[in-house]
């Protein structure tokens, strides 16, 4: 999937894309996966440049927040705001497997996942 290039090229500022704002409404962990269906890619057209641009990147597959900023050529934490916002009025669907507790548990559970890769 070849990304679309931003027309507006590096003339706006990532803070002016955010709003100003620099943390999301919600935590959303770098490999936690979003994906868009087809209605909500069309909803997303009406809120905005950026928001479609990472709809439509996840509207045929299911994409992790870091794949959404590599795809879209967009700051880690402009997207991280951008899919939080998303996600909050229902245009990305959020997909996580990781416990809700704490780090702990999910330094375990990456552990895990590793030790099962490795006996791969």
């Amino acid at each position: 999937m070849e990304p679309r290039r931003d027309p507006r090229g590096a003339l706006v500022r990532p803070y002016a894309v955010t709003r100003g704002r620099t943390e999301p409404s919600r935590d959303i962990a770098l490999e936690a996966v979003m994906s868009a269906t087809p209605t909500q890619a069309a909803e997303a057209r009406f809120a905005g440049y950026d928001k479609y641009r990472i709809a439509t990147v996840c509207e045929g597959r299911a994409q992790s927040l870091a794949e959404i900023a590599a795809y879209t050529r967009m700051p880690l934490g402009v997207t991280r705001v951008l899919v939080a916002d998303m996600v909050a009025e229902s245009l990305l669907t959020l997909h996580t497997a990781a416990p809700a507790t704490g780090y702990e548990e999910r330094m375990n559970l990456l552990g895990r996942v590793l030790s099962g890769l490795r006996e791969l």
